[in-house]
């Protein structure tokens, strides 16, 4: 995994985009602080990642399921605590 800031993928972007096909994944930084906030991986590697487990509760039985009703603005999931 390489580690470049935006200026660089700004101006490499076919090359990038080239090795990312090759499976190389990129960690893209921004601002004098080089804070990071993208990163860039080859898009099969996506569709066959496992699935997460739901944790300690999963042996007792537990399950989880999402609403289709259920929303949060771009603005909530941005301003998330973590």
């Amino acid at each position: 995994m390489k580690t470049i800031p935006v200026a660089e993928f700004k101006t490499n972007f076919s090359a990038i985009l080239k090795e990312v096909e090759k499976g190389e994944k990129f960690v893209i930084s921004y601002g004098r602080k080089k804070s990071t906030i993208a990163m860039l991986v080859p898009y099969e590697s996506t569709i066959d990642a496992p699935k997460r487990k739901l944790g300690l509760l999963q042996e007792k039985g537990a399950s989880m399921e999402i609403m289709p009703d259920f929303e949060i603005s771009d603005e909530e999931l941005l301003n998330e605590k973590l």
